[in-house]
Order: C-alpha cells, then structure tokens, then sequence
C-alpha cells in the first residue's frame, strides 16, 4: 500500500459557503431534535458502564479462580473503553451539556484517564478541534514526534518512528497525558517552565490517585486474589490503550486525509472551516456495536463537523453527510477497521524516510 498525498477539491467560494449552509441548516435541524430519546441513551451508556465495572470489580475480588479473572478482565476491560471512549471523551467536549445535568456536564466530569480533564480539553477541543491538521498549529497531527505529511521537515529520528510509535501503544494514555502538558513548548519558548511545572503537579496527582486506585487499592481488597486482580487491572489497561490508540489513529491518519497550511487558512470563513475538517478526517467502517465501542469517533468526519452534538446521532448523519460530499464532488474518506489501519502505518513507515527516499 502507498500513501499518498491528496489533492484539495476545486470548489468555488460560492459551492463552498454553500456548503456550509447546508451544514448549518443539519446542525440546527438535529439541534432542535434533541430530547427524551438522547437522554435516554447516554444514561443507559452510563448505567451499562457502571454495571460492568462493578461486575468486573467484584468478579477480579475472587480471580484466583481463572473463570472469575477471565470474566472480570473482560468486563474491567468493556468498561474502561466506555468510559473513555462513548462518555468521558464525549461528554468533556459538552455534547451532553443541554441536559443540564451536573452529573453528565463538562465542567464536570472527572475521567478514568491518567491525564488532568483540563489539560487534554486546552489540547483536544481547543487546539486541535479549532486547528484541526493545520502543520504548525495543530499539534495533534503526529503528535510532536511523528512525521506524516512530506510538507513536514524531515529529522532523523524520524527513521525510528515506526519504532517508537509501536512501542508507545500499550502506553498511550501515558504518552497523551505528558503530550497534554507541552513540553514542545518549553523549549520554543511558547510555555514558561513555571507553567509546565504547575502542569506536571496536576500531572503526578492525577496519575498517582489513577495508578494508586488500580494498582494498589483494588489488589489490596482483593486480598488472596491481589496478584491476580492487579494483572487483570493492568491487562484492561492496556487493552483500553490498544483500542484507544487504533481508533484515533484510524480516524485521523490512514490515507487520503488531508493536511494545511497557515496560509490556507487565514481568515477561512465557516464553510471553509467545514470544508477543512471533512477532509482532515477519516471514518471507519463496523457495526452499530463497533461505534458504540469506538465512542462513535469511527465517524470522525461527523464528529469534527459537529465536535459537541451527541455522538448517537452521528450514525443518524453520517449518510446526509457523505451525500453531501458526493454532490460536492469532496472526497469522503472511510473504509472498514482493517483497510484503515494498514493505510495508517503505510503512512508511518512511508514518511519515517525523508522525501527524496
């Protein structure tokens, strides 16, 4: 498989500003649709969620006994990427915010997660959501570390890359966390090191209360099962990460998604906003249980069109969207799990190498 680089859709400002009054017009329309249905759904993701964990909790207690630490990893494990990927990510971008409800709020919501709430909404729903594949400003796109795009300066660490980014997996939520805290920016001078100091002691409490909880705290109560209640704690862990990591990846980085420049987007109007996040996107492909799973970012095109309408009704969208696109001539870019995943790591391996190779 090759990666290659995309080419922008030749649109006129006026089929583009169309564009987004089409898009406008959806998102009041869905806007105004919400109600008892929406509610309805994420209190049944969170009972779900909360139901499995205790299961799984209570079950890794006695997971001396294999039948039990098989049930309760598999449980734990569930309920870990609920959290993390339907709830916690969806709910702290305030998608259920109009509920009023204090419970299920942004400004709120404290999740299973190493990273401070604070710190990865400053860099997920601020910088990358407004920037979204801008080279230079969007700091999601490669994460710092990673080259993607062959308008991206090539260094030779880059060759390490398929390296480091296989070995980072299993740590993902670690990785994110310190990514969260800027240290890029120390060094160019855009962060103090007084403000990466604070943000590193919002750091250690968060991850000793999280590493504490899982690793010291439930093994502990599990009293002749510790040992194996911490290596079922450790396993969904790692699970959730592996699964974390290859839906983010897929949906941002497999081929024919595009990246800008700053130039491209000075003083971009809301249809070329639109217009850019559809094509820094990608979806993946799967069942109605797969996007649940996915916490409905397999439809990433709809999610960064719309980052803050409830993520149940992006299957709703998905289709107006795609359609739209097509009458646009905009290319939309999905595929099922695997074709995504394969072109993601062709893309890795290909710019690991510098742009003559």
């Amino acid at each position: 498989m090759v990666t290659t680089t995309p080419t922008a859709p030749q649109l006129s400002p006026s089929r583009i500003e169309d564009l987004g009054k089409e898009l406008d017009e959806l998102r009041a329309e869905i806007t105004a649709a919400r109600g008892h249905e929406d509610a309805r759904y994420i209190r049944t993701v969170i009972a779900t969620q909360r139901g499995l964990e205790i299961g799984g909790r209570l079950a890794l207690a006695v997971s001396i006994l294999p039948p039990a630490w098989l049930a309760g990893t598999a449980m734990l494990t569930t309920a870990k990427i609920l959290e993390n990927m339907e709830l916690g990510h969806n709910i702290l971008h305030g998608q259920w915010d109009w509920l009023g409800d204090p419970a299920i709020h942004s400004t709120t919501w404290e999740w299973d997660a190493i990273g401070p709430v604070d710190a990865w909404k400053h860099s997920h729903n601020l910088l990358h959501h407004t920037w979204t594949n801008v080279l230079g400003r969007d700091r999601d796109f490669g994460y710092t570390v990673s080259r993607l795009s062959p308008d991206q300066r090539w260094y030779p660490f880059h060759l390490l890359q398929p390296v480091y980014n296989a070995l980072g997996i299993p740590f993902f939520d670690f990785g994110v966390a310190v990514y969260d805290m800027e240290p890029d920016g120390v060094i160019t001078g855009r962060k103090s090191p007084r403000d990466f100091l604070r943000d590193a002691a919002a750091l250690t409490r968060k991850a000793t209360r999280q590493l504490a909880k899982d690793y010291v705290f439930f093994p502990l109560l599990a009293g002749p099962s510790a040992l194996p209640c911490l290596l079922g704690n450790l396993t969904a862990n790692t699970a959730r990460n592996i699964w974390t990591h290859t839906v983010i990846f897929c949906g941002h980085f497999p081929d024919g998604v595009r990246t800008f420049t700053e130039e491209e987007v000075a003083d971009e109007t809301r249809g070329q906003w639109y217009l850019r996040q559809i094509q820094g996107s990608a979806n993946i492909e799967g069942s109605p249980l797969f996007h649940v799973l996915s916490g409905n970012l397999s439809h990433q095109i709809e999610h960064h069109v719309f980052p803050d309408l409830p993520s149940n009704r992006y299957a709703q969208i998905a289709p107006r969207v795609r359609d739209l696109c097509e009458r646009h001539g905009i290319p939309y870019v999905t595929g099922p799990l695997t074709r995504q995943y394969a072109s993601m790591w062709a893309r890795i391996l290909r710019h690991a190498l510098p742009n003559r190779a």
